[in-house]
């Protein structure tokens, strides 16, 4: 097994409960992983102990070629110093000091502060204008890019998120994804945690863990989430239209089995089954209103903008939907001077580019 982060028969027990009972994984260098599985599952027992945090009772752990476990304290502060920056859903800022001395505070434990350097920590994260301002003076989403300006600000070459988007409202989540993407663009390897099958899908590879066993290990362009995405887009336009979302009338593009995918859209909080009817939760609405969108974006641009008629405008946007990125989402939807509607006339669910903003 080769790789930046090395995984191998990792067992962790707290007397009778196994936390991880045996998990092998590897990550490599730049690699942007989504660690997802149900609570209990052994995902925040992998974060710590790759962090440092938590120790394993057997196996063991390489992180760029240091066996964590065999670490002494001293050794744990400046591995934890120099090799990892951790992101937390709670923010773990210290109230009474400033956004600018909270990044410096980790550079203390790299026994060198700049100040100059940490401000630039700061505006990398769009925190340029807050540098002097205390973590109650800072919104949700502002305290979060505090945190992870502090995690970069040694430079460490894996990022371990747990959760970071799990506190904050849909604009703040999607500033801190774009952080993020830029972050794995620049090199950085990171271990994300997350419920949200959205934000997973923006990873290279999902890892799920069952009972502290490693129960998947997929590349995220699966052809699962593309289903998961047409019933989803289906479901909302059943809405749209006022008709039957009753489980027998639900099939979406190319299922042979949709009941199993209900299955996993409401194992996964997307959908919720009320009597015979299936009705999207607000994590589902809002991926379902970002297919659907991008999907009458696309339309509109082959349309347009290409001259294709349908159904092949039809055919290349069933594609389309699921590979645009949120930038280009809104550069395609500004490009296209905001239309309201497809060439159908179905309604295109605003943006944060459009001049009334998103759908609540």
């Amino acid at each position: 097994m080769s790789g930046q982060v090395i995984v191998d028969s990792l067992v962790k027990q707290y007397g009778a409960l196994r936390a991880l009972d045996g998990l092998t994984v590897s990550i490599n260098g730049g690699e942007w992983i989504a660690l997802m599985g149900p609570s209990g599952s052994g995902k925040t027992t992998l974060i710590n102990i790759l962090g440092g945090l938590d120790a394993p009772t057997s196996g063991y752990v390489l992180v760029d070629g240091v066996e964590v476990s065999r670490l002494s304290e001293a050794e744990l502060d400046r591995y934890r110093a120099e090799k990892v920056g951790f992101v937390f859903q709670q923010f773990h800022l210290v109230p009474y000091l400033t956004a600018l001395e909270n990044v410096m505070l980790a550079q203390y434990f790299h026994s060198v502060t700049d100040e100059r350097q940490a401000a630039e920590a700061l505006c990398r994260v769009g925190l340029g204008d807050r540098l002097a301002h205390l973590p109650a003076q800072l919104s949700g989403g502002e305290q979060q890019r505090v945190a992870i300006a502090r995690a970069l600000i040694n430079e460490p070459k894996l990022i371990l998120a747990d959760e970071p988007t799990g506190n904050l409202d849909e604009a703040n989540e999607e500033i801190i994804m774009r952080i993020f993407r830029q972050l794995h663009r620049a090199g950085h390897a990171i271990l994300m945690v997350t419920h949200d099958p959205a934000i997973a899908r923006q990873a290279d590879r999902r890892i799920e863990l069952a009972h502290g066993r490693l129960a998947q290990d997929t590349a995220t362009s699966t052809d699962d989430e593309v289903r998961f995405d047409h019933l989803l887009e289906q479901i909302w336009i059943c809405g749209e239209e006022g008709t039957s979302t009753r489980v027998d009338l639900i099939r979406a593009r190319g299922e042979s089995d949709p009941a199993r995918t209900l299955g996993r859209l409401v194992d996964l909080r997307l959908v919720e089954m009320r009597s015979s009817e299936v009705q999207l939760t607000d994590r589902g609405s809002r991926r379902a209103r970002d297919v659907v969108r991008r999907h009458r974006l696309a339309e509109r641009l082959f349309r347009d903008t290409f001259s294709i008629e349908d159904p092949e405008a039809h055919n290349q946007a069933c594609k389309f939907e699921h590979i645009i990125s949120p930038e280009l989402d809104q550069r395609i939807c500004t490009f296209l001077g905001h239309p309201k509607t497809c060439p159908h006339g179905n309604p295109i669910p605003p943006g944060d580019c459009c001049p009334n903003g998103k759908n609540p």
